[in-house]
């Protein structure tokens, strides 16, 4: 009997069939396959903490193996871009800018057995948020939806079958998040532009501080508080600067800093190696401060 239940089976159904043509098994850790998602031709998109090996094998969807080389990887957005020879078309990509909590979130993977597919729902869709590596993701996004161990960098889809993102168990210890499509499309043009992620820093340990309601109407400050320096690595930009410790950062390029989130929001907008005007509070005065962007060291 046709129903309405057998008509969403189906779609379902066929929603990862086409989407799992985009997908390869990625053999590069021990015990468990993860997924990897064609984002253009020879290039394919997965979770970099999954991948633990040098020697990275694929399996192509019709059973072929190859050998994949890493193009680049983000530990802080959990991306890894691999170069894969093969003649796999990528996914239909859909606006991960539109998704709304209580979507259909259709996830579709590859393991040792095959096509592996999990459905629920976005659960949260937010703004911009900060990974706990530092890597600035452009939406928040929660699914609802259940993880195998292979599931890793599977593609997800909505109900109208576009993939919005890559799904990862990396970037949280409760859920399964997505990282979307327009992070995605960035981290792979940089990676693939430079072989890495630049991400600015000044060099300063940092703490947010409340500013005494005497010197918020002395200086005409909008702002309750700032952050206040702690530590200045030797040599590094705020050294070079001659900020010290004990000096409350108001202001980075204009934008305001109440908290280490907006410093990190404000430093993300500038590009390594510019100079930025800072607005520093030292002994009760207002001070700007040219200070020249760093490039965060990388960790291996």
């Amino acid at each position: 009997m046709h129903t309405a239940l057998t008509e969403l089976s189906d779609s379902v159904a066929a929603i990862v069939e086409a989407v799992s043509a985009s997908t390869v098994r990625i053999s590069a850790r021990p015990r468990f396959a993860s997924t990897g998602v064609v984002w253009a031709p020879g290039i394919v998109v997965t979770a970099d903490h999954t991948i633990q090996s040098e020697e990275i094998g694929v399996r192509l969807p019709d059973g072929r193996e190859a050998q994949a080389t890493v193009a680049g990887r983000d530990r802080a957005t959990d991306i890894a871009v691999l170069r894969v020879e093969s003649d796999l078309a990528p996914p239909r990509l859909g606006d991960s800018n539109a998704l709304k909590a209580g979507q259909l979130a259709i996830a579709a993977g590859r393991s040792e057995q095959g096509v592996t597919a999990a459905m629920g729902i976005v659960s949260t869709a937010g703004g911009a948020w900060r990974t706990w590596r530092g890597g600035l993701i452009d939406r928040f996004v929660r699914l609802d939806v259940a993880l195998y161990p292979s599931s890793s960098g599977a593609a997800v889809a909505g109900a109208d079958g576009a993939v919005s993102g890559i799904a990862t168990s990396g970037l949280s210890r409760t859920s399964s998040i997505l990282i979307p499509r327009t992070t995605v499309d960035l981290v792979v043009e940089e990676l693939l532009r430079r072989g890495r992620i630049s991400r600015g820093y000044l060099g300063v340990g940092l703490q947010p501080v409340p500013i005494p309601e005497h010197l918020k109407n002395k200086l005409a400050l909008s702002q309750d508080g700032g952050v206040i320096v702690l530590t200045i690595e030797p040599g590094g930009p705020a050294d070079e600067a001659g900020l010290t410790i004990g000096d409350v950062l108001l202001e980075l390029k204009g934008q305001p800093v109440a908290d280490t989130d907006d410093m990190q929001s404000a430093l993300s907008k500038a590009p390594v190696g510019a100079e930025v005007e800072v607005r520093v509070l030292r002994g009760g005065e207002s001070k700007q401060v040219t200070l020249k962007v760093g490039e965060k060291p990388r960790k291996e």
